[in-house]
């Protein structure tokens, strides 16, 4: 199947030349094309436009859950009868294995799956080996984690076909083998259950189920029916059942790397003797032997990801398998907020990497633990074929690839321009500032201000509220759920001017916004490069009267840049809508909060109260109650794709966990 765009519009402005160029690249087989689009200008749909034009399978990469949530929103929309998947970590909560030499304090590995993700996961992997062409799949960084073998999950897929010579017990055996488990009683996704000559199954990766009808040792029939109804959906001449866990192995496998773990487990712990160091061998020889103990009796144990080189075949130091290896070998990158999701992947290694070692150097894990882990970069490199980053303000990593070219798309379908930018001397600032904010709060807009430091952040807010001018200021002290009602309260107008640091640099959707102050503009920095101060300035772009005031007593190289770099944007873009008769138009969206308000407002405050209402002498069991409690519903968030909620959830549980420690302890 090809893919079919679903759109109200066509591409305008810079989009059209913009989709040209880089469907042209990727014809040409360059590697790697940078699409530099502004704040506003479409770059979701010059992409979609790209997709249909090369017709290959796509992967998007977002820097977060949240991002990567609403781009697999935004191309559903797109591409309603094409394949779009989403694949990001499966995890609600996720406290990873880790050991503290400095302390001695082991920390054991805590989790919670999100049985829904899990589901969605499960589509992707099968959805990519399926053959069809027309698919594109959402993820976060967590696409380079380690998965299973994509050749042992193709050798476990079932064919079934109708009139074919296949016993009932040849395919319960093989659903079994492809991890579903029975279960007459409660039909989940995974299972499969058993009515005379009928075999249903409830595929993990499917909102439906097939019923499979025998006539002795011959498929008879083949439907698939709704799993609440159990109304008949459809006939099919043959199916393909994908397996119920992206990490499936065979029996053979199995008793295979077993060999091969006792056979490492006898040199570590020889190893360890020889170096005097009898506490690490007697520890890594319990803890494997009990693992080994558990896998051959039930083909799985606690921390199996641990072992993934025994089960994939791999040599150690060789790179594992991921999400990647499931794609054909033609496929599209695009890597969405490129200077933010590049660094990600970059660091991933290397945080896994130093907290693996430890566990091995204490005998807390066998040296093949190292190899479950991300992708280095060099080797998520290897395994491009064609990469187009996105993003307002590529790093130099991005340019450089790109030998300094890029794809500009700097004219917005709403004929919007960007900010007009003023520098004012740093002599009586606030004094001119607060003029500033006057004339926009009568014209009922709102207001930006960054500084350079929290606490100048918080005197400026108290100052401002002397003067009865009703601010907030937000930075990284303040609690994640705490920012995103700070700033659903700009949208609502309860208060006129925010101040921040960093915070306000991405990421931040105000159309109410009509000015961005920065104070001491010209104090070159992190804070203060051409890049940070680009993405603070496009925070008011999205307001018809859009501008940016910095406050410096000299011109930087980055405020220089800055300030040539939306001349040159502004002139452009100026000169397309007088030629084009376009009148610029403001932003209008909903204020709502992008989270559930329900949540936000009503079980923030319970969150608080659940750790404050508890001590070192309350009860233990209450304390469990609570926890349980949490963590039900830091699943449900998760599940509603709520991650900042859940994420909430996770840190109340974290200090429940501690102080349930302290209480047994003590």
């Amino acid at each position: 199947m090809r893919f079919k765009l679903k759109s109200d519009f066509s591409p305008t402005g810079d989009q059209p030349e913009a989709i040209n160029q880089l469907v042209e690249g990727i014809k040409n087989d360059e590697k790697y094309q940078t699409l530099l689009g502004v704040t506003g200008s479409g770059k979701t749909f010059t992409v979609a436009n790209v997709i249909e034009k090369v017709q290959k399978p796509t992967l998007v990469l977002a820097h977060n859950k949240t991002l990567a949530a609403q781009l697999y929103a935004e191309f559903k929309y797109f591409f309603p009868k094409n394949l779009v998947e989403y694949f990001v970590s499966y995890y609600d909560y996720y406290q990873p294995e880790a050991y503290i030499p400095s302390s001695g304090i082991y920390i054991e590995k805590d989790l919670s799956i999100n049985d829904e993700i899990e589901k969605l996961r499960l589509s992707t992997t099968s959805s990519l080996l399926s053959g069809r062409k027309d698919i594109i799949v959402i993820a976060s960084v967590s696409c380079i984690y380690g998965m299973g073998n994509p050749e042992q999950f193709k050798e476990n897929i079932i064919n079934i076909q109708i009139n074919s010579n296949t016993s009932r017990t040849s395919l319960l055996n093989k659903l079994t083998q492809s991890l579903y488990s029975r279960n007459d009683e409660d039909f989940k996704q995974g299972n499969f259950r058993i009515k005379g000559d009928t075999v249903d199954i409830f595929p993990a990766y499917a909102d439906f189920g097939y019923k499979i009808h025998f006539f002795g040792d011959e498929i008879e029939e083949i439907e698939s029916f709704n799993i609440n109804s159990n109304k008949v959906i459809d006939s099919h001449k043959s199916i393909e059942i994908y397996p119920a866990n992206i990490f499936v192995t065979s029996p053979n496998t199995i008793e295979d790397a077993v060999k091969i773990i006792n056979k490492d487990l006898i040199k570590q712990y020889e190893y360890f003797n020889e170096c005097g160091r009898y506490l690490e061998a007697k520890r890594i020889r319990e803890r494997t032997e009990f693992d080994v103990e558990m896998i051959q009796e039930l083909g799985y144990c606690s921390g199996i990801e641990n072992y993934s080189r025994y089960f994939d075949g791999r040599e150690a130091g060789k790179r594992p398998f991921c999400l990647i290896d499931y794609f054909q070998n033609d496929f599209v990158t695009i890597i969405d907020e490129s200077h933010v999701t590049i660094p990600q992947i970059r660091a991933m290694y290397g945080g896994d990497r130093s907290r693996k070692e430890n566990l091995v150097d204490y005998g807390f894990r066998l040296p093949a633990a190292l190899d479950n882990r991300p992708l280095k970069f060099e080797e998520f490199e290897t395994l491009q074929k064609n990469i187009i980053f996105v993003s307002a303000t590529p790093a130099d990593y991005e340019l450089a690839k790109c030998e300094g070219l890029y794809v500009e798309q700097i004219i917005r379908p709403t004929g919007l321009l960007d900010p007009l930018i003023t520098v004012k001397p740093i002599k009586n600032q606030l004094d001119d500032l607060i003029h500033e904010i006057q004339l926009r709060i009568n014209k009922k807009d709102k207001i930006l201000v960054t500084t350079l430091t929290k606490k100048m952040s918080e005197e400026l807010t108290k100052f401002l509220s002397k003067l009865n001018i009703k601010c907030k200021y937000i930075h990284s002290d303040i609690d994640t759920l705490e920012r995103v009602e700070i700033m659903q309260e700009l949208r609502e107008d309860k208060f006129d001017v925010l101040i921040g640091v960093n915070l306000l640099r991405e990421g931040l959707d105000l159309p109410e916004v009509s000015l961005v102050a920065i104070l001491d503009a010209d104090k070159e920095g992190f804070l203060r490069s051409s890049r940070s101060l680009t993405q603070t300035i496009g925070r008011a772009a999205r307001h018809i009267n859009g501008s940016a005031i910095l406050y410096a007593d000299r011109i930087t190289k980055s405020m220089k840049k800055t300030i040539d770099e939306t001349s040159y944007r502004r002139k452009k873009q100026i000169s397309y809508n007088k030629k084009n008769k376009i009148e610029p138009k403001p932003i209008t969206k909903r204020i709502d909060n992008p989270l559930s308000r329900k949540l936000l407002i009503g079980d923030e405050n319970k969150i608080e109260l659940a750790h404050e209402k508890f001590n070192i002498n309350s009860n233990k069991s209450e304390i469990e109650k609570e926890i349980k409690i949490a963590r039900k519903k830091m699943e449900t968030a998760a599940k509603n794709l709520d991650f900042i909620i859940a994420a909430k959830y996770r840190d109340q549980i974290k200090k429940l966990k501690k102080l349930l420690q302290n209480k047994k302890s003590s």
